[in-house]
């Protein structure tokens, strides 16, 4: 019998979505978040942005394989069938999967990249996108986080608040989620969980999602960062937002109180 199949008939809501995320391996949980990302009427960007932005090289070709496997169909040929523009060309960059991560870093091209990202936004009429995407979609984390730094000496001001000029849309949110990612992951995932169960309602997909990816990966630097920006512990804010099973599940995938 297929254990996820009788899960499903069993279980229901909230908890059901879980408990049959917690049953895929990492790559077939991604891949599922993809496909109901694209498949029918509508885009969820903000899966396809948390997602994108802060996998490395394997477990971006895992996902792809796995999306292969598990549907028969190509990821990227899906998602540029459901997205435009310069979000789809930075998307499709990211799901090559070919970030450097050599760690060698090249002092004059950290300065050679700042100038660029420069003269492609704050120095001329207009963006060069394409400038953007080819140096934040290929160059290694170590080389971004000095060349972000070189840049606020050039511009006189973070990338972050580059972006939000010289970007918009879903563009921009992606730009902004990969350079967050490049300087701190653990971070990232901390501002969505609390975006995802601050104010009125949950945004419960997202709460099960970086639950269930980051459990076995880094949710205990998740958590150190959470207190830290929110003074609040992840636990608490967990404890507060749900309830039933489907709150003492997500209590024990956090893995205690800080």
């Amino acid at each position: 019998e297929d254990l996820i199949e009788d899960l499903k008939y069993e279980l229901t809501g909230k908890f059901e979505r879980l408990i049959v995320s917690l049953m895929r391996t990492p790559a077939y949980h991604d891949a599922k978040e993809i496909h109901d990302a694209v498949k029918g009427v509508g885009t969820s960007e903000r899966c396809l942005i948390e997602i994108l932005a802060s996998r490395n090289n394997r477990q971006m070709n895992e996902m792809v394989a796995a999306y292969k496997d598990a549907y028969g169909r190509d990821m990227e040929e899906d998602i540029i069938a459901d997205t435009s523009g310069h979000f789809k060309k930075m998307l499709v960059v990211l799901l090559q999967g070919t970030r450097d991560e050599s760690g060698v870093v090249d002092a004059d091209l950290v300065q050679q990249d700042a100038q660029d990202l420069y003269a492609a936004g704050e120095e001329q009429w207009g963006t060069d996108e394409a400038k953007f995407i080819m140096i934040l979609g290929n160059r290694s984390v170590t080389h971004l986080c000095m060349v972000f730094d070189a840049f606020e000496k050039v511009a006189e001001m973070s990338i972050e608040d580059t972006i939000k000029r010289e970007l918009s849309g879903d563009f921009e949110r992606l730009m902004l989620a990969v350079v967050q990612c490049i300087r701190s992951v653990p971070m990232f995932f901390a501002k969505r969980l609390y975006k995802a169960m601050k104010g009125l309602g949950t945004d419960d997909r997202a709460l099960i999602r970086i639950m269930v990816s980051r459990s076995e990966a880094d949710l205990f630097n998740i958590r150190k960062e959470f207190k830290e920006t929110h003074d609040v512990s992840l636990h608490e804010f967990i404890k507060g937002d749900t309830s039933g099973d489907y709150r003492k599940t997500l209590l024990l995938l956090c893995g205690g109180e800080d």
